[in-house]
């Protein structure tokens, strides 16, 4: 349930204004999803972000001042446990009163399996085939055995950066509950080339580069913080109805970018974009890594060498902070473009403006490597 919310300002009252209920305050794990609730909040508050741009939200150490924002919140916004399973224990630890929403499991998500091998051919067929549901089976995988998800959206240098070496203000470890989580085998990959280590359930935690499930996102948190606070609901579900339109004329501007250059073949860096290729119908052909933070092993880089000269691949795409000597060993001998995308936009301002910009930008990346 919501912490209680703090009274309404005596100072507005004696003065004759109109009381209102305070903000509820409200942290958000990663910056598209702090994008959107910030989008339905215009107007009316900020939320806190909690995993920095540039930082791997798979691992990450609380800062002193990301602890007070879960704990001082009265609403949690977050991917889910498949994305941040150290969060978990955060949330648990710091926000135990507040209304927390794992957004993977909100009614009208589209959900998506991960895909297999380094050239997806289990999953050629299934972009219609894709889980919109209610979830109830998405909790029945959650084991916290995340010893294999070592990856996804960008390299785990932040890990050494400043802050994130010691205990906050609460006295909590920075990495919170985080640190119970298994991750010695993050770099065990040589051997497998698949998903098969993906102990914390089949579906792929990404699915925030689907604008239509942003869009669904948006009724969820225009809900839940109408919930906390009704003296705004109207402004909160006013924002969320006007960020619906402009998804759509998102999805329709990045479809026309991609539709210059449809059928043309490319290789990401790592599986992080079928919800993207899946809601644009524009898939991608293989993937270097499992993950970025594990180089893959010398078949599955001559597999991906082999269906660049096979079929005559166009563009390899790469991610910030990850292993450049990687991505020129691939196009080594090809005559494939190169270009950088980024799910996470690590290089965007914060704030309400930043997902659609991630989403541009990755069209735009791709149309220009193609």
């Amino acid at each position: 349930m919501s912490r209680k919310l703090l009274p309404v300002s005596i100072t507005a009252a004696l003065l004759g204004g109109t009381a209102m209920a305070e903000v509820p305050n409200v942290a958000v794990d990663i910056a598209p999803v702090h994008s959107l609730v910030a989008r339905v909040m215009e107007g009316v508050g900020t939320p806190n972000l909690i995993v920095q741009p540039g930082a791997s939200p798979h691992e990450y150490n609380l800062r002193p001042s990301e602890a007070a924002a879960l704990q001082d919140a009265n609403l949690v916004f977050w991917v889910g446990e498949d994305l941040t399973p150290w969060m978990e224990g955060a949330i648990d630890t710091l926000s135990d009163g507040a209304t927390v929403t794992a957004l993977l499991e909100a009614d009208g998500t589209t959900l998506l399996d991960f895909r297999e091998g380094a050239l997806f051919e289990a999953h050629d067929h299934g972009y219609d085939d894709h889980d919109d549901h209610g979830h109830d089976e998405h909790d029945e995988d959650k084991d916290h055995d995340h010893a294999d998800h070592e990856d996804h959206d960008h390299g785990d240098e932040h890990a050494e950066g400043e802050g994130h070496d010691h205990k906050d203000e609460h006295g909590h470890d920075d990495h919170a509950e985080g640190d119970d989580h298994d991750h010695e085998d993050h770099e065990d990959h040589a051997g497998h080339d698949d998903h098969h280590g993906h102990d914390h359930g089949e579906h792929d935690p990404h699915a925030w580069l689907s604008p239509e499930n942003a869009s669904a996102w948006l009724n969820v948190i225009a809900a839940q913080l109408s919930a906390a606070d009704p003296d705004n609901a109207g402004a909160y579900f006013a924002n969320a109805a006007a960020a619906r339109e402009e998804m759509a004329a998102l999805s329709a501007e990045v479809a026309a970018t991609l539709d210059a250059v449809r059928g043309g073949n490319f290789i990401v860096f790592h599986d992080a974009y079928q919800y993207f290729e899946n809601a644009f119908d524009f898939p991608a052909s293989g993937a270097i890594s499992i993950g970025d933070a594990s180089d893959p092993s010398p078949a599955r880089i001559a597999e991906i060498q082999g269906r660049i000269r096979d079929e005559g691949i166009k563009c390899v795409l790469s991610e910030p902070q990850f292993n450049a000597g990687l991505v020129a060993t691939v196009m080594e001998g090809t005559e494939a473009n190169t270009a950088v995308i980024d799910p996470l936009g690590s290089d965007l301002e914060a704030g309400a403006a930043l997902y659609p910009q991630v989403i541009r930008n990755i069209a735009t990346n791709l149309a220009e490597c193609l």
